[in-house]
């Protein structure tokens, strides 16, 4: 699996995109792969605000139920309503229909504290 260069990642298995004052989060492909077949999804609400390194949902898989850890700070502006109907789109297209939250950054520089493609792919394979 390639990973995305454009997004960054955490050690947690979560990416985000960042996009001017918006960010777009998602779990990665090792995580939906650790995971096995998601089942369910847990997302915030619209207005929610989450927080860096807090956890904002989870994600149910037929092996075990794990939360989902805030890359950034920032208010949910969207959630990803095709998941709440079909979770296992998560074991699909993690990187890319089956986002999580899309969110208006608190303070865009916390991305650059986050790993690179290629580290999380280091990261992933030293696991």
């Amino acid at each position: 699996m390639s990973y995305p260069a454009n997004y960054q990642y955490t050690k947690e298995h979560e990416w985000v995109l960042v996009d001017g004052a918006g960010g777009t989060i998602g779990i990665t492909d090792h995580a939906q792969h650790e995971l096995g077949d998601i089942v369910f999804v847990d997302l915030p609400k619209v207005g929610t605000t989450i927080t860096k390194g807090q956890t904002f949902g989870s994600v149910e898989s037929v092996k075990a139920v794990s939360d989902i850890y805030a890359p950034v700070s920032g208010e949910v502006t969207e959630i990803n309503e095709a998941l709440s109907k079909a979770p296992e789109k998560l074991n699909e297209d993690p990187h890319g229909a089956a986002w999580l939250i899309k969110v208006k950054l608190a303070n865009a520089s916390e991305a650059k504290d986050l790993l690179s493609a290629a580290d999380y792919e280091k990261y992933v394979g030293a696991e």
